[in-house]
């Protein structure tokens, strides 16, 4: 069921527009922290946290492009957390940056009701980095990032191939 396309459900949407961007300011908050100390993984969990919260309620409202580049950066975020190299975690969170922008705009244009939102932004360059980082945890195990029960480098490329990349 989508609600972002129902008349009748748009104050539902209006509050999961809400509470991102309340998320997206916290967000913003691990991303300061991280910048002064890149090793600090607890910032790291938690900005995993609560992208996966962005990435239910979108889930659950219809909201599928913003739920999958959620679920990229709960990846990335919670995947990073298992690394200690700070040249990598600096790009980490530089790209963990960029997706709460991503997210920001992603978030604007459906409460302007323009549930095709991807199509109005360019992701093509966001998306090659997410591809190019996500390389660099093809080791890493972590159950928090199971997808389906299995995280495999060909299911973040099924989850970059679903939003049409």
């Amino acid at each position: 069921m989508t609600f972002i396309n129902d008349p009748m459900m748009k104050e539902i949407v209006d509050d999961f527009c809400v509470e991102a961007e309340s998320l997206f300011d916290q967000m913003e908050a691990c991303i300061a922290k991280l910048e002064q100390n890149p090793l600090d993984t607890s910032e790291l969990e938690k900005y995993g946290q609560m992208i996966d919260r962005i990435m239910g309620a979108g889930k659950s409202i219809g909201a599928t492009e913003i739920a999958t580049f959620c679920e990229l950066g709960k990846v990335i975020g919670y995947k990073s957390s298992q690394i200690r190299e700070v040249p990598l975690l600096e790009v980490v969170v530089a790209i963990l940056g960029d997706t709460i922008d991503m997210l920001r705009k992603m978030i604007k244009a459906l409460k302007l009701g323009d549930n095709k939102c991807l199509n109005k932004l360019n992701t093509k360059a966001f998306v090659t980095r997410l591809q190019w980082l996500s390389s660099k945890f093809k080791d890493i195990e972590r159950s928090s990032c199971a997808i389906d029960g299995n995280l495999s480098q060909n299911s973040i490329d099924d989850l970059l191939s679903s939003l049409g990349l």
